[in-house]
């Protein structure tokens, strides 16, 4: 029964698919918060949306939200990538506002079916991105990232005991679809858009935020397995944003 059921619905991703790639209706937007960002980072977002673009059979449209960046992000970076990247489109601020707020303009400024973030690095394998957009495709309203335990094979020990703390606390006093909350990659319809631009948390936790309501709501949610590149560098962990997230961590914890 379990064979035939995923032979089914693998069946039916292949036929829309097909249908999709006759009849494209909609793009996907793939929303990209920036803040800051270092190395060749328009090369990175170039060379993966062309990888992307070659393997799904919607029109992707990138919406870089540039969160008040100080740094690293000129009016020749912007150029270039108006120039390479025909559907983008860019939106900036000047006051850093966190990546939670981020995200709500960018979910905002769209009306296609689909939507997915990540972050401006891409850490998540190509592989990862599709299995996000074939859950979409089997209609699903929600579909968080989940990373496996190869997740921890080379995190930084305090980010290991934060992430490991989190999950323990999710499965311990939230009944949640998924432990895995803070996972970089996240797809949604637009309904679940909806439930996103309800989020108030500006910084980290609006992903559990998120989850919470989405949950609470009753939609379709379905986890993605995801995997990270190899060679991530993780970023450090900031005490001060630690120290203010536990708060907003309490009020996820006891909104109603």
């Amino acid at each position: 029964m379990i064979e035939f059921t995923e032979f089914t619905l693998n069946c039916t991703f292949v036929f829309k698919t097909i249908f999709l790639s006759i009849n494209p209706t909609d793009k996907i937007a793939l929303i990209l918060p920036c803040y800051n960002p270092t190395g060749d980072w328009t090369r990175t977002i170039i060379d993966s949306y062309r990888n992307l673009q070659r393997s799904v059979a919607h029109e992707i449209e990138i919406i870089l939200v540039n969160d008040g960046s100080t740094k690293n992000v000129t009016k020749d970076d912007l150029m270039i990538l108006n120039k390479e990247i025909p559907t983008i489109k860019i939106i900036t601020y000047e006051n850093n506002r966190g990546k939670g707020f981020a995200l709500r303009e960018g979910v905002k400024s769209t009306e296609n079916s689909y939507i997915i973030y990540t972050d401006i690095d891409f850490p998540y394998t190509q592989d990862s991105f599709i299995k996000v957009y074939q859950k979409l495709q089997l209609g699903h309203d929600v579909v968080p990232g989940h990373r496996g335990a190869g997740y921890y094979q080379n995190t930084p020990f305090l980010r290991k005991v934060i992430s490991k703390f989190l999950r323990w606390t999710l499965k311990s006093f939230l009944n949640l679809p998924t432990d895995d909350t803070q996972c970089g990659i996240k797809g949604f319809n637009q309904r679940g858009a909806k439930i996103f631009m309800q989020t108030e948390i500006d910084r980290f936790l609006f992903d559990l935020e998120f989850i919470k309501l989405a949950a609470k709501q009753k939609v379709s949610i379905a986890t993605a397995k995801v995997e990270l590149k190899p060679g991530v560098v993780f970023s450090k962990v900031n005490l001060k944003i630690l120290a203010r997230e536990s708060v907003n961590f309490f009020r996820v914890l006891f909104r109603s």
